[in-house]
């Protein structure tokens, strides 16, 4: 959830340690530092809140060092202050941590009992206190690594830098990721390779157990038995480039309007629109022969499961199981051997979704990632990978990431249902031929901007919301629902239509806004009589549908979008932009952070 950079230069690293972290702060926003050594010891700055806070600080203290490490904050332990802000450090070491120490309070009572003072309420203190109860035992930072990193329970990813020792960087993983960069006298340490990017594209990346010594001539990888070993140095595909907003007010306002293209990317790398047929990348295993597919994903990435379940089951007629990463290898689910087991995550680096991804391994699952990240934990693990295509995504609240994720899902389905005679050619055609002109669809959803803005007042001043559908309707209100409270701060529920009757039926009244996902597919009628039912109760209904459905029960509602009509296969896409755009322009009324909202970070590494 926190992002780790760390550098040997030959130059100051202040500087580049703070452009880093502002590539790194989607994991976390609620507080930044950084540690360098001058002149043998260990200067720090640290400040709470956003990493703006850190570079002014800087800027009044400056703070000299051609070694150094950084980190920007997702707080677990201890609360976002500029205490428990990391680095923390002994007179001996500093350290900045990703991940949570799951034994820190046993640790703690020790290395209290042996005196040592804490200050700070935070996990992450106890390796700095670990570490420097060692290195006065007379081990060198090496030693200590190993003896401290057999004490440690949980997932951690760690850099650290050590006084006296301006030639050396010593990194460590377990459960989280971390990945080295190679330059030409200079090497950097960081959570993903966006933050090296503008320094190095030759990265590698530590695997599970593994921790490396850095020198600014190179790094001695050594695995969980200490053995030295190679890993790959590969080139980055990840830009240099800072991300900017463009034009745009928000992160996330540019990001949905770069759906149209952002799919049609994903399409042109599964789909070959002369044959209308999808191709997918060589499969390790066959479509037509697998006994059950198991979905695994976290919320909005969940939501693209749910719509994924339903066409899987009624296009390709496949059985199929859908489940939250956090709950799912819990439950200890029997898996049939030979089954497919389908992560999905933008990040790629999700720590339930990894540690579900195990669970299934372990359990003789072929293995399947529809990640954003092709350099990330997951895609390395798992057996196939199908790219989206979205770029990177800065917004926290996903958007394009999802609407390319029910692309790729889209496509899988389609081949799957091919593969196990599910569809003829014909069908197949009609298939891909709706889904080629989602992006032309796409870009004629957001012209539809000034109108859902309007919408938005009437959704601003409410308490709660709630939103309804039917089908892959359903999963929409769920991620609809999931966005107005990501980002606005609104209580809002997503509700299967028909279940409205059994419970939330009770909330409705003339303050309660119900904004309803309905495309004219075959369940629409059902869907309608749900509408009826609300409106009989005084419920305040925005109505989501094409014209056919607007005609059919637009005068009942208080206010009507009208969508292009479309095959319903690919309804859930196109439905997804306007309920993100909804969220947004709610939350710009309502002056909420639309970008970086409280509480919450964009790649979430820990359970």
């Amino acid at each position: 959830m926190c992002g780790i950079i760390g550098i040997i230069g030959k130059k100051p690293v202040a500087p580049l340690l703070i452009e880093g972290l502002k590539r790194l702060e989607y994991r976390g926003y609620d507080s930044a530092g950084l540690a360098t050594l001058v002149d043998g010891g260990i200067e720090r700055r640290r400040a709470e809140g956003k990493l703006v806070n850190l570079e002014r600080l800087i800027g009044r203290e400056p703070v000299d060092g051609c070694i150094g490490i950084g980190h920007t904050r997702w707080a677990t332990h201890g609360g976002p202050n500029q205490l428990n802000a990391h680095p923390h450090a002994t007179a001996r070491m500093a350290v900045v941590h990703n991940g949570i120490i799951e034994n820190f309070q046993e640790l703690r009572e020790r290395l209290e009992g042996l005196g040592c003072a804490f200050e700070t309420e935070t996990d992450t203190e106890v390796i700095a206190h670990l570490m420097t109860s060692l290195l006065e035992r007379g081990l060198s930072p090496q030693e200590a690594v190993v003896e401290a990193m057999e004490e440690l329970e949980g997932a951690f990813a760690l850099a650290m830098i050590f006084a006296g020792r301006h030639d050396l960087i010593i990194g460590a993983r377990r459960g989280s990721p971390l990945a080295v960069g190679y330059g030409e006298g200079e090497m950097y340490v960081g959570s993903d390779a966006l933050a090296l990017a503008p320094l190095t594209r030759r990265i590698c990346y530590l695997e599970e157990g593994d921790w490396a010594e850095i020198t600014g001539e190179g790094a001695i990888i050594h695995d969980s038995g200490g053995a030295v070993v190679e890993r790959a140095i590969k080139e980055t595909a990840a830009s240099g480039a800072l991300m900017g907003k463009g034009n745009y007010r928000h992160f996330m306002l540019k990001e949905i309007n770069e759906q149209p293209a952002v799919v049609g990317e994903t399409l042109k790398a599964f789909f070959n629109p002369a044959a209308r047929e999808v191709h997918l990348p060589d499969l390790p295993f066959d479509l037509a022969e697998l006994p059950k597919v198991t979905v695994v994903a976290c919320g909005t990435s969940y939501h693209a499961g749910m719509v994924a379940k339903y066409w899987f089951e009624r296009v390709a007629r496949m059985p199929v199981e859908v489940d939250i990463a956090s709950e799912f290898r819990y439950r200890g689910a029997d898996m049939p051997a030979g089954g497919l087991a389908l992560f999905i995550s933008q990040s790629g680096e999700t720590a339930d979704s990894l540690a579900a991804l195990g669970y299934a391994r372990d359990r003789g699952q072929h293995i399947a990632a529809v990640v954003n990240v092709a350099e990330s934990t997951m895609a390395r693990e798992a057996d196939v990978v199908l790219a989206t295509h979205a770029g990177p995504e800065i917004g926290v609240a996903s958007t394009k990431a999802f609407t390319t994720q029910l692309t790729v899902l889209a496509c899988l389905v389609i081949a799957a249902a091919r593969a196990r005679g599910a569809i003829d050619h014909a069908h197949e055609a009609r298939l891909t031929r709706a889904l080629a002109e989602v992006p032309s669809r796409a870009a004629e959803v957001l012209n539809h901007d000034g109108r859902i803005k309007a919408l938005a007042r009437q959704v601003a001043e409410a308490r709660d919301v709630l939103y309804l559908g039917r089908g892959t309707g359903y999963a929409i209100a769920l991620e609809g629902a999931l966005k107005l409270k990501e980002i606005s701060y609104i209580h809002a529920e997503g509700y299967a239509a028909g279940e409205m009757k059994h419970g939330p039926i009770a909330l409705i009244d003339e303050d309660m806004p119900v904004i309803v996902i309905a495309p004219s597919d075959d369940l629409f009628e059902k869907t309608a009589s749900n509408v009826q039912e609300v409106i009989a109760r005084g419920g305040r209904v925005i109505f989501l549908s094409d014209k056919a459905g607007i005609d059919r029960l637009g005068d009942l509602a208080a206010a009507t979008l009208e969508l292009p009509a479309v095959d319903p296969f690919v309804a859930p896409i196109l439905y997804a932009i306007p309920v993100q755009l909804l969220a947004y322009h709610v939350a710009v009324l309502k002056g909420t952070d639309v970008d970086q909202p409280r509480n919450l970070a964009k790649s979430v590494t820990v359970e």
